[in-house]
């Protein structure tokens, strides 16, 4: 190769990769689904096509099926070794360290790659022949006697390939809906659906963990309602109301004073939705004993 021109397939893997942090940091673009259709190409091409350009400068070394196929498999093998490397640092698996480490990656196997064509004889290096391509298409198509009838099916064929793979893609990143529903769990004491507190003292507060998550694919108003043996408990005004988006989890202590004493006693906890607010949506139960504050301290010990 001639000069320090970069080749353009180098170009065109380091601008895609610069437009996909511009998309994913920038507030407003990263929520429009261009954001989704860049970072496709990011975690799963990308990575695999820079570091196959670096270990194979060469024409000869690979052809350019085996290139593209390498290119998605080395992609799946790189970016999860690279969140491996992040589980074990400060920053952990989040979307600004992955963002960094998957551009950073590519930018150096791009240079390598640079770097190794450079030391090869410009008929020797790989390069993708784009501008061969567009002009040998041109004239194809412009240059090349034909009939009007002619020409006009070649554009016809070649919109509808690009309307063909514009509407896969849209369909791949489109999210579709599933089942509708909503998560309605209670957490113990260690933050897992277990070791729940079963014994409280009559008049005392008792705290659990409940947590909500909207799968609803819409905003949905929910209130929650705590029955002791069919008796409502008092609850704070927070619970009257909670707005959730889809997708959106709501978890939080919840603080009850049992109004009543006894044993194995069924403490509801009621969801409602604002579609019906008299029958619970989802609901939930435990079974807690409740004493008397003189019972809870137990028999006195007299001192002899």
């Amino acid at each position: 190769m001639t000069g320090k021109q970069i080749p353009s397939d180098l170009l065109i893997v380091m601008g895609l990769v610069l437009l996909t942090d511009i998309f994913v940091l920038t507030p407003g673009l990263n929520e429009s689904m261009l954001r989704n259709i860049l970072g496709l190409p990011l975690v799963l091409f990308l990575p695999g096509y820079a570091l196959i350009a670096a270990l194979f400068p060469a024409q000869s070394d690979l052809d350019g099926i085996e290139r593209t196929a390498l290119s998605f498999g080395l992609s799946i093998a790189v970016v999860p070794l690279i969140g491996l490397g992040l589980n074990y640092t400060p920053w952990g698996i989040r979307l600004l360290p992955i963002l960094i480490s998957l551009s950073v990656f590519t930018f150096i196997m791009c240079g390598l790659a640079y770097l190794r064509r450079e030391k090869l004889p410009e008929t020797e290096a790989f390069e993708v022949p784009f501008r061969k391509t567009a002009l040998s298409i041109k004239a194809e198509i412009l240059e090349k006697p034909e009939s009007k009838l002619d020409k006009t099916l070649t554009i016809f064929l070649i919109l509808s390939i690009l309307l063909s793979v514009a509407t896969l893609v849209y369909v791949v990143i489109t999210p579709k809906e599933g089942e509708h529903f909503t998560e309605f769990y209670i957490l113990g004491s260690e933050g897992k659906a277990d070791k729940y507190p079963t014994n409280y003292t009559l008049g005392e507060n008792g705290t659990v963990t409940v947590g909500i998550v909207n799968h609803e694919y819409k905003p949905v108003n929910y209130t929650m309602e705590l029955r002791l043996e069919n008796k409502s408990l008092p609850l704070s005004e927070k619970l009257q109301q909670i707005n959730l988006a889809h997708n959106a989890t709501w978890e939080e202590p919840v603080t009850f004073t049992p109004s009543l004493e006894g044993e194995n006693m069924k403490l509801e906890f009621l969801l409602f939705n604002e579609t019906d607010s008299d029958t619970p949506y989802r609901d939930l139960h435990l079974w807690i004993n409740v004493k008397s504050a003189e019972a809870s301290k137990g028999p006195e010990v007299l001192e002899t």
